[in-house]
């Protein structure tokens, strides 16, 4: 199954509501894909950028995607980034197709 690295951001609000009442939100994510027959690989806070990591497995872009809609139309994210992770033995798969695919360089 493919795997998937989601970051995201907690609104101000949200953050509040976890001041009040602290929970684990991995085990929240964990039924979101569990639900569309994927795996929660890991979930993790952050300073930075974004306030959290999760690595997810998923049998397809489309569960996924799902996935990926539900949790960002809940209203409790102020941003949610998702990004498709290739194998090393795709990216050499994919390297070798490269080879056959005829780029041309704009104004070249």
């Amino acid at each position: 199954m493919p795997l998937y690295l989601s970051r995201f951001s907690y609104t101000p609000e949200t953050w509040a509501r976890l001041i009040g009442r602290p929970e684990d939100r991995a085990q929240a994510a964990r039924s979101y894909i569990e639900s569309v027959g994927g795996k929660l690989h890991g979930f993790w806070y952050a300073f930075g950028a974004h306030d959290g990591y999760n690595l997810w497995e998923a049998p397809d872009n489309v569960s996924m995607a799902a996935v990926a809609l539900a949790i960002s139309g809940g209203g409790a994210l102020s941003s949610f980034e998702t990004t498709v992770l290739l194998t090393v033995d795709e990216t050499i798969e994919a390297l070798r197709a490269a080879e056959q695919v005829q780029y041309r360089a704009p104004g070249a």
